[in-house]
């Protein structure tokens, strides 16, 4: 089995996992209502996506408002 030959000093640990670090989500407008939205998504506030209706906002929602089956 393979040991490491030195030891990994914090500089090159912290060099090595600089990239690790979570990113800011990118985010656009809606050119129907406004909402921000995340790029090449449908909306979730009108559920167009390039100008046409691509979500039954109205379904959706009624369907997260109907209770689990128990």
């Amino acid at each position: 089995m393979g040991l490491p030959s030195q030891r990994r000093t914090s500089t090159s640990k912290k060099q090595r996992a600089s990239h690790f670090a979570m990113k800011k989500v990118q985010t656009a407008k809606c050119a129907d209502c406004g909402a921000s939205i995340r790029p090449h998504h449908a909306c979730p506030k009108c559920g167009k996506y390039k100008g046409k209706k691509v979500v039954d906002v109205a379904k959706r929602a009624a369907r997260h408002m109907r209770k689990p089956k128990a």
